[in-house]
């Protein structure tokens, strides 16, 4: 059993030099599953962590160093939002996925599955061209510029969206779960996020007009009655 200081500020601070520290936002999630911790004060309480806790503390750690994101997701993320005076419409982004690099140690943008205005021209249902880019056994983030209309205007907004479909393995759900955090920290301003853990999720247009603010909110979705 190993004692740790418990600081008032939420930090516990280890006797010995060679074992980490955990991080605050760590020690809430330890404090939730353990409930254990004593009452601060001037006076140097301890408590004793056994090893399940302390494998969660070393692993908090581990996780607390955190996942890059490259300097084009940011770059990506400005050329969707901002609508430049004079720019072709047809040239604007519409759909960009987003995959952690295979070392993964970074958020990097997927190349190869990008939308642009001008590749949904003629398309009947610009929802089911939008899911049907998604992988059906990996895991994505993506920003969908999503066109709708309300009772009172039509509107445009990005919609941030956590693709981890059943068929995908677990450790690819926990790594993009777990990092998830870095890339929407890099996308300020966004009203909606879509998480898809099942295709019955993406079956249809349901689910997302229900992000959207339902039916009785959204009358048309990429121009189509809803």
């Amino acid at each position: 059993m190993s004692k740790y200081w418990f600081s008032i500020k939420g930090v516990l601070f280890p006797n010995s030099a060679h074992q980490p520290t955990l991080a605050p936002t760590h020690l809430c999630n330890y404090y939730l599953l353990r409930q254990r911790c004593s009452r601060p004060d001037s006076t140097a309480h301890t408590h004793q962590l056994s090893f399940p806790v302390y494998f969660l503390h070393t692993t908090a750690v581990k996780m607390a160093s955190g996942i890059a994101v490259h300097d084009d997701v940011v770059l990506t993320f400005d050329k969707i939002r901002v609508r430049l005076q004079g720019a072709d419409k047809q040239e604007q982004l519409k759909l960009v996925l987003f995959k952690i690099s295979d070392d993964g140690k970074c958020i990097v943008v997927d190349e190869d599955k990008c939308l642009k205005v001008k590749d949904l021209n003629g398309e009947e249902d610009v929802f089911r061209k939008i899911v049907n880019m998604m992988p059906t056994e990996d895991c994505r983030y993506a920003l969908y510029d999503c066109s709708w209309e309300s009772k009172d205007s039509p509107k445009e907004d990005l919609v941030f969206i956590m693709w981890a479909p059943e068929h995908s393995t677990i450790k690819k759900k926990m790594k993009y779960a777990s990092s998830k955090q870095y890339i929407k920290a890099k996308f300020q301003g966004l009203k909606f996020e879509w998480q898809v853990n099942d295709m019955s999720d993406a079956k249809d247009s349901s689910v997302f007009i229900d992000k959207l603010g339902g039916r009785g909110v959204v009358k048309k979705l990429e121009g189509k009655e809803v």
